[in-house]
């Protein structure tokens, strides 16, 4: 289980090296935020997931990966936009943004979704796996959001820039996974 929570985490983990990448400098609060985000997300999937069951798994299966691709490529494309529109952030928000979060919560999550459903058909106790996937992704989020600060804090628009293109590519990545079996 622990093998299912760090693979559905990666995903996760590498929207918190973006989050990372977007503050001047780390604020444990938002870092602990972003990870705990991730983590009910990536715990909270696999349970709506095994709650709707085999019934619905032909319904969501087809199009899960397109819901995932549009709002990490929508998050990708504000990123690049802030990092060509907009100058410093001098109201001290630090480019933190519920909403923004809040997406990439759901597109990061929208596998373990699928997972969940596979749970059901296999019997497999879902409040331990998803517990296990939960906290695994929490602390990967969490190294992930300093990883990005560190590099992030010396190279601002570089680091934004790079953070929008490996958003966008990570829902491309979903998107090619789904449709050509990659």
């Amino acid at each position: 289980m622990l093998l299912v929570g760090a693979g559905l985490s990666m995903d996760a983990f590498a929207a918190s090296v973006c989050k990372g990448l977007q503050s001047k400098q780390i604020h444990w609060p938002q870092a602990f935020i972003t990870a705990l985000s991730f983590g009910l997300f990536q715990a909270g999937m696999p349970i709506i997931g095994w709650l709707l069951g085999s019934s619905f798994a032909a319904l969501i299966e087809p199009v899960d990966h397109w819901i995932a691709f549009i709002l990490l490529a929508l998050v990708g494309a504000k990123m690049l936009w802030d990092a060509f529109h907009e100058s410093c952030d001098v109201d001290g928000s630090d480019g933190f943004d519920l909403r923004e979060l809040l997406m990439l919560s759901v597109a990061t999550s929208i596998d373990a979704l699928v997972v969940g459903i596979s749970f059901a058909m296999t019997g497999i106790n879902i409040w331990a796996a998803a517990l296990v996937i939960g906290l695994t992704t929490f602390v990967l989020s969490l190294v992930g959001f300093a990883i990005g600060n560190r590099f992030g804090a010396k190279y601002e628009r570089a680091a934004t820039i790079l953070g929008g293109v490996a958003l966008i590519l990570l829902g491309l990545k979903i998107l090619a996974e789904h449709l050509f079996g990659l």
